[in-house]
């Protein structure tokens, strides 16, 4: 299996299984001279584990992670930094009963295409379990890009069903298992994935993330796009069928009068580019939503074929989540700092020399 890494100077490579021993991954090119602690990757992966509410699913991992190289007395040495977590709460036996089966909506028939073998046990390298090392590489970057430039890069659960907040709070977004930034709508959204998990059934979900403090500048012309790279690497994420830059399929009714993003000398009039032009970032905020779908292991019977060719029913058993976005927040906040650390190493490669070019318009007026 190729294409387990991404990034040009930073970059992440994984590997791994849902019930192997262990998962993990090596980053390369990450600069030296950085603190990093195993401590520092508790509360990130905390905020993406299972188990850690009754609204997500209820296996539950330790996911300590074990720093194997690349850190010497707590600072990074410029050589690959390679982590480890090792999987503890395994249930194979679970996945029994659909050892020959092709669940639908699943990768197990698209893996058996290609590869002709497959590991159905929680899904194996399709499985959810595999983000938990960009993570954990998420919060190196994070870290690095905060102490260079500023950069802060924050997500939230921006739709959950047919539900959408009706007010927003940062302090509400981490104070509930949702990632939800409307307080009063908390209850709802219990007794909505309640009735949902009584039902058998899952839901869909939007996630948005925003990276403010981004220098302009960011992002190359044509290959390198920095909105190109963000929704590649958003669109790897497990369940992702969708993703936004900006104010994203809402253009398709926005006239060019209300959709540019007209300049001051004080200030952008708006962010409808999600703080990206012509590939590069702006200055203001950059903005991102992915959609993802309903998980499609579920417990309602479903129609399907097993590998000698036989019409079968399929009733999903097991440890599953009722909607897999309750906790991708932290994923996809990953993934846009990881795009981001390797597209600012770029940049200071090749034109650290330059600017600040006058003028500079600040960030958007409104948000």
């Amino acid at each position: 299996m190729s294409s387990n890494a991404f990034g040009k100077l930073f970059t992440l490579t994984t590997f791994g299984e849902s019930h192997g021993p262990a998962i993990g991954c090596v980053i390369d090119g990450c600069p030296p001279g950085l603190a990093i602690a195993p401590g520092e990757f508790r509360r990130d992966l905390r905020r993406r584990a299972t188990g850690t509410s009754k609204y997500t699913s209820q296996r539950h991992e330790r996911d300590d992670v074990e720093i194997l190289s690349g850190v010497f007395e707590g600072r990074t040495t410029g050589t690959p930094i390679a982590l480890l977590v090792r999987n503890t709460d395994a249930r194979s036996k679970d996945y029994d009963e659909i050892r020959d089966v092709f669940r639908p909506g699943h990768a197990d028939y698209a893996y058996w295409q290609k590869y002709g073998i497959r590991d159905h046990c929680g899904g194996g390298r399709a499985s959810a379990r595999e983000t938990t090392m960009r993570v954990a590489a998420g919060v190196i970057a994070k870290k690095w890009l905060a102490e260079k430039y500023g950069v802060a890069v924050r997500g939230w659960l921006a739709q959950l069903g047919p539900l959408t907040p009706t007010t927003f709070d940062w302090d509400t977004v981490e104070g509930n298992p949702f990632f939800w930034p409307d307080r009063a709508m908390v209850p709802e959204l219990e007794k909505f994935i309640d009735a949902l998990r009584k039902s058998g059934d899952s839901i869909g979900a939007r996630v948005s993330v925003i990276a403010d403090n981004v220098p302009p500048g960011w992002g190359e012309p044509i290959y390198g796009k920095l909105d190109g790279e963000l929704a590649a690497a958003l669109m790897s994420i497990n369940a992702v069928k969708g993703v936004e830059i900006g104010a994203g399929f809402a253009s398709v009714e926005q006239h060019g009068s209300v959709h540019r993003d007209e300049m001051y000398l004080d200030g952008f009039t708006s962010n409808h580019a999600g703080g990206i032009l012509g590939g590069i970032s702006t200055g203001q905020a950059i903005v991102a939503s992915i959609a993802l779908k309903p998980a499609s292991s579920i417990l309602i019977p479903g129609h399907s074929v097993s590998v000698h060719g036989e019409a079968v029913e399929v009733r999903t058993k097991g440890r599953h989540d009722p909607c897999v976005g309750i906790r991708a927040t932290p994923i996809a906040e990953a993934m846009v700092a990881l795009v981001l650390m390797d597209q600012a190493l770029r940049h200071r490669a090749q034109c650290g020399d330059v600017g600040p070019v006058e003028p500079r318009i600040p960030g958007s007026k409104k948000p």
